[in-house]
């Protein structure tokens, strides 16, 4: 199968959509509002690198250098790109790719990479692979073609090395979804993120696309949600002095005006609706979850779901301090 509607994916599909994209599925089967789309799946993905004759190619090049030398890394990372870059979609798979777009009857789609090794929940592969957003039909597939290639950023290469991972038994599947242009966006953790406790939604928050909130580039509000209640008991307002917003080319980065900038980028009503969101999520996972988020005309999406893979996995360690020498009582 090569192209599947993101309708018929459920999370046991992992090893032929990734898990980003198997988590979508799941997520739409209980009722989140998650904007649709359909999955190129790995199998597509293996098909492609097979009529291109580069499989034997790709296995020779992480043979032939030390993949824990930085420099050689990065040749070997570099020629397995160009590689993937320089070969042609199979005319059945771009045939099939090109309907299901035309299905979907959008002008614009974010492109996301969904790699079969995704979102364990002993390991986290979050960010090593590639999201274009605001694509077009003519960007399409080029874009598509560069989601391949992110599997072998020197990044992935080195993350797989350092865990195990047999790099041509991980493929890649592509989600193609319904453009969200974003007017807040950002993280919602079911677990606190810093301290693990378990009784709180920690909610991240900033104007425009959810980019740079996921790289840093900006400190974004922060709610503090009571998660037996979903109430909102604490909000810090962040450091919010750029944006990401739609270009004619893809994205940009803007300046946020200053008044703009002391204002929540959403209300507290939009707080504890998410929070209700990551509850019904965390208990039908059964596991506290890293939760990507936006709102675009007043309406909350759910972009992505995952494991939490910091704190949920440790065990409560608790220390007892015991006083071995006495002394005089000043107070009691």
């Amino acid at each position: 199968m090569l192209v599947i509607p993101f309708r018929e994916i459920r999370r046991k599909d992992v090893s032929l959509v990734g898990g980003k994209t198997a988590s979508l599925g799941e997520l739409l089967s209980i009722g989140m509002p998650v904007p649709d789309g359909f999955a190129i799946t790995a199998e597509a993905y293996r098909y492609f690198l097979r009529k291109n004759n580069i499989e034997k190619r790709i296995e020779d090049i992480l043979h032939k250098y030390d993949l824990h030398d930085v420099k050689k890394l990065r040749i070997a990372g570099y020629k397995i790109r160009k590689l993937i870059l320089d070969a042609d979609f199979p005319e059945d798979l771009e045939k099939a790719i090109m309907k299901q777009f035309t299905k979907m009857k959008l002008k614009y789609v974010a492109v996301r990479s969904s790699a079969t090794a995704e979102d364990l929940p002993t390991a986290s592969f979050a960010g090593q692979q590639e999201t274009y957003l605001n694509v077009d039909k003519k960007t399409l597939l080029s874009r598509v073609k560069k989601c391949f290639a992110s599997l072998f950023t020197d990044r992935a290469i080195s993350y797989r090395e350092d865990k195990g991972f047999e790099h041509m038994k991980v493929a890649l599947s592509v989600a193609v979804q319904k453009q969200i242009f974003s007017d807040a966006s950002g993280v919602m953790f079911t677990i606190h993120p810093d301290t693990g406790h378990k009784n709180f939604i920690v909610i991240n928050a900033a104007f425009g696309l959810g980019d740079l909130v996921v790289q840093g580039v900006v400190t974004p509000d922060e709610f503090l949600v009571f998660k037996k209640t979903c109430k909102l008991v604490e909000k810090v307002l962040g450091k919010k002095k750029v944006m990401e917003v739609r270009s004619l080319r893809g994205v940009k980065i803007i300046r946020i005006p200053k008044k703009m900038q002391e204002k929540f980028a959403i209300t507290d009503e939009d707080a504890e609706m998410l929070a209700k969101y990551g509850k019904k999520i965390e208990k039908h996972y059964g596991n506290a979850m890293d939760i990507e988020w936006a709102k675009e005309k007043g309406k909350l999406y759910i972009l992505q779901a995952r494991p939490e893979t910091v704190h949920s996995f440790a065990r409560d360690v608790y220390e007892k301090y015991v006083l071995l020498e006495k002394g005089r009582v000043f107070l009691e």
